[in-house]
């Protein structure tokens, strides 16, 4: 179980940490994207605005300069180090003109290709290949500027991989850090749980030996005196020490990894059928009706006897926690996996707390007015279903009932 919590701290953290940098990754994606974007918007407006041409800069005194009003990352140089070209096209489509002038990487038969693309596509920004381009319209027709994103892009992804490795390498060393505090994190549960199992397996000891004393001497006061009303209810209430002394055996066992199961091949459907057969008679006479659905042949690799432990568990379960008058209902279901429902009325589902329900000597009855139960059961047939690689879950069907669900891996 300590080890089980502690790949499931190291998953979470883990997980959770990974998590965090994919987003922050995606943000600094976005982010790049987003800034390469609208600079080489900016760009494509410059020359859209001066007729396929950059304009020719001069401050507020007439000298070259830089214009009042640009984006900071332009300067004076932005016109001689800014690679693009145009594509004119007439108003009936056709290519009018083709300017490479201020490129040599794009031939003209190369502009004419990206233009015709891009005028099909319809669309006013884009990238072909690794080129900004904008298409506007102008009284003589359509024109495309493209401008050069290439350097842009490439330190972009520069800058995404350095960032890429950083997250990688931060995620792996925490990572490791998170395995090697979780021994640390766990310690407290470790040390809750080995004393509960050291008090389950002492409880055990000590009560096993008084009560086989307390029964032996019954024996021999009901050979001397006969029966009688004391006696039986002696008895009783020592029946059911035995009981709850044999599920702490079974629990301890569990605790210790000392359940050996025998698997093997047999019919669940046959076993459950067994089951509700033995519990027909004490449903009838809690006055409470029982239905049960199950799948013919439907057959299960594992231990038999364990498995009929788990059904007993949750019939048991299921005809002590029934409202009176209410209704049990059973089902075997063959899907990729055998899958067992059992679910019956109960008033007070809404107040029960279904996270609890497999926690050892819990009782959903806090007012403990039903007799015969100590709240271990639930918690020996979750152990049970998880040494067969199962899964069991308590569920609210609805208003007034509740039910559990066992899926039976193979």
């Amino acid at each position: 179980m300590i080890y089980h919590l502690q790949r499931k701290v190291i998953r979470i953290c883990g997980g959770s940490v990974i998590l965090v940098f994919a987003v922050i990754f995606l943000l600094i994606y976005s982010f790049s994207t987003r800034q390469i974007n609208e600079t080489m918007d900016a760009l494509t407006d410059r020359i859209s605005d001066n007729d396929g041409r950059f304009p020719e800069w001069r401050d507020d005194r007439g000298n070259p300069g830089i214009p009042v009003g640009l984006p900071d990352f332009m300067t004076i140089e932005t016109p001689f180090s800014t690679r693009f070209f145009t594509v004119r096209f007439d108003e009936s489509g056709g290519v009018a003109d083709v300017d490479v002038s201020s490129i040599s990487a794009i031939t003209e038969e190369t502009a004419r290709k990206y233009a015709e693309e891009t005028y099909e596509s319809g669309k006013e920004r884009g990238w072909v290949e690794d080129y900004r381009y904008k298409q506007y319209q102008t009284e003589r027709g359509w024109t495309i500027v493209y401008v050069d994103g290439s350097m842009n892009r490439f330190m972009s992804n520069r800058m995404l991989f350095a960032a890429g490795v950083v997250l990688i390498i931060s995620a792996f060393a925490i990572w490791m850090i998170v395995i090697f505090f979780s021994k640390r994190a766990v310690r407290p549960v470790a040390e809750s749980y080995e004393k509960q199992k050291q008090f389950i397996t002492d409880a055990n000891h000590e009560l096993k030996t008084p009560l086989t004393l307390v029964m032996t001497n019954l024996d021999i006061l009901e050979a001397e005196i006969g029966e009688n009303e004391w006696l039986s209810d002696i008895r009783s209430e020592g029946e059911r020490m035995s009981a709850l002394v044999n599920q702490l055996v079974v629990l301890a066992r569990m605790d210790e990894d000392k359940t050996n199961l025998e698997m093997q091949s047999f019919s669940l459907s046959d076993v459950i059928v067994d089951v509700i057969s033995e519990f027909q008679m004490l449903v009838q006479e809690r006055g409470k009706s029982l239905e049960a659905q199950i799948d013919p042949k439907v057959d299960y690799v594992g231990d038999e006897t364990a498995v009929r432990r788990v059904v007993s568990i949750l019939l048991d379960n299921a005809v002590k926690y029934c409202d009176d008058g209410g209704s049990i209902r059973l089902r075997l279901e063959k899907k990729k996996h055998p899958v067992l429902y059992v679910e019956n009325t109960y008033a007070d589902v809404g107040e029960t707390e279904l996270d609890k329900l497999f926690d050892r000597f819990y009782r959903a009855d806090k007012a403990r007015t039903f007799t015969g139960g100590f709240g271990v059961g639930l918690s020996i047939a979750k152990a049970i279903v998880t040494q067969h690689r199962g899964e069991i879950n308590a569920y609210k069907k609805d208003t007034g009932h509740i039910g559990f669900k066992v899926i039976w891996r193979q």
